[in-house]
């Protein structure tokens, strides 16, 4: 179960990241888009809360 909770945390991870990078590319136009600021902050904290379950102790 743990690595499938990393996986998926490096997975919205790279999502967020690459939504970042797009916004530097492209300009910040992208970034006045409601829907891809929806998308970034979702995939960002679902990582987070991914990285957050994996670090926690086995029980």
């Amino acid at each position: 179960m743990k690595t499938y909770v990393v996986t998926t945390g490096v997975v919205f991870g790279l999502i967020a990241v690459v939504h970042l990078w797009r916004v530097v590319e492209e300009g910040s136009q992208l970034a006045k888009d409601p829907f891809f600021i929806l998308v970034t902050a979702l995939a960002a904290s679902l990582a987070i809360w991914a990285w957050r379950v994996a670090s926690r102790p086995a029980h």
